[in-house]
């Protein structure tokens, strides 16, 4: 009998969609895009996208090979974010993403991109980890990144 059960169960399982998988991977790349466009736009409100318990964390990379590497609280980020809008729209700072890639991590899905940085002209490795958050949808849960002066 327990195999019955085990041989039907294992069929039915087998026979479902697996929306959660290709939904998730479906909200990731509406998340970046929206993430882009805000971004393009110098729009603040980029920063509602973190989750409140987003971990961030940039690597500033030096010519002289030395580096040092800073850890923000989401609500830290987020203020600077707000604040970084209007200085980085007047400067022409922005950034353009290629060769993004969306794999499964779990309930989450890592996002992994090539940022250029216009006004610096230097490109470089940009991760995040999206997912449900905050009881508000989908949003950024961790982002690693790395910078030069």
């Amino acid at each position: 009998m327990r195999k019955i059960v085990a041989t039907g169960l294992a069929a039915l399982l087998a026979s479902m969609p697996a929306p959660s998988r290709a939904s998730g991977l479906e909200a990731a790349r509406t998340l970046f895009q929206r993430y882009q466009q805000l971004a393009d736009a110098y729009d603040p409100a980029l920063a509602d996208l973190y989750c409140d318990a987003a971990q961030v964390r940039n690597t500033r990379r030096h010519p002289d090979g030395t580096s040092r590497t800073l850890e923000l609280p989401a609500s830290r980020y987020r203020d600077l974010i707000r604040a970084a809008m209007p200085v980085a729209q007047r400067r022409g700072d922005r950034s353009t993403f290629s060769d993004a890639r969306f794999a499964p991590e779990g309930d989450a899905v890592r996002i992994t991109a090539m940022r250029h940085s216009v006004l610096k002209d230097y490109t470089s490795p940009v991760s995040l980890r999206v997912g449900a958050c905050d009881g508000r949808g989908w949003g950024i849960l961790e982002e690693i990144t790395e910078s030069r002066p």
